[in-house]
């Protein structure tokens, strides 16, 4: 029988085996393919698991945040990924999401625009589409909850302020920090943007609550209204 000639995992070397190096090494030891390899399992006749691993990468220009955001859809697309193999990437990426917005009791203090950032980072950056979210916190800025207040498509949210403001007083808050993703990558805020964080700002003062921020997230990158002292419309530049 002719072969082509290709090393099937399986006649690897044993440490050199994704699962076997896993196990060998820790998975610290693993490329980010060869970890893949593991969830899928099995290449196709053209390829090892490991060569399609990173084909499916490269096409994600190798990261792994734009990885999460292939629908089971488009893996699907993939010779060798059929539904199973696609559904058990999206659930190890949304395990990876959740992970990340797991963090220690005590940990979620906002002092600054990046702790914001860092907060709903890993809530927001892989979305597709537009999402509002608060953080609402105590006098020495402990975070007491995280909401989410409004979704929308690619560009837009619509958002009722009054759904904010009874999410603030409702936790006894007294500073909130709004956040929400622009999928586009461009964080520049809009004349919409803009005017949700005068009115909010506006409303809250009238409960005695301080409007700590309002970042707009991107993959690498965020605008925040209170580093650009931007807060309320008197401050508009």
């Amino acid at each position: 029988m002719e072969t082509d000639g290709r090393l099937r995992i399986r006649e690897w070397a044993e440490e050199d085996r994704p699962r076997e190096k896993m196990l060998l090494k820790g998975a610290v030891a693993l490329s980010d393919a060869e970890l893949l390899a593991i969830l899928i399992s099995s290449g196709n006749r053209e390829e090892t698991v490991v060569q399609l691993s990173q084909r499916i990468l490269n096409s994600a220009a190798n990261n792994l945040n734009a990885l999460g955001k292939l629908s089971v859809k488009d893996l699907m697309a993939f010779k060798g990924i059929g539904e199973a193999k696609a559904v058990t990437i999206a659930a190890a990426m949304e395990l990876g999401r959740r992970k990340r917005d797991t963090m220690p009791p005590g940990r979620d203090t906002i002092r600054s625009s990046r702790d914001v950032y860092e907060l709903f980072y890993p809530v927001l950056c892989d979305l597709p589409y537009e999402e509002l979210w608060v953080a609402l916190t105590n006098r020495a800025g402990k975070v007491i909850e995280k909401v989410k207040v409004g979704q929308g498509g690619t560009g837009a949210i619509l958002v009722d302020i009054r759904l904010i403001m009874k999410s603030a007083v409702h936790a006894l808050s007294a500073g909130m920090a709004l956040c929400h993703n622009h999928p586009s990558g461009n964080a520049t805020p809009s004349r919409e943007d803009d005017n949700l964080t005068f009115r909010l700002a506006e409303a809250a003062g009238l409960f005695d609550i301080l409007l700590l921020d309002h970042i707009i997230l991107c993959d690498n990158t965020y605008y925040s209204y209170a580093d650009e002292d931007r807060l309320h419309k008197s401050t508009h530049k």
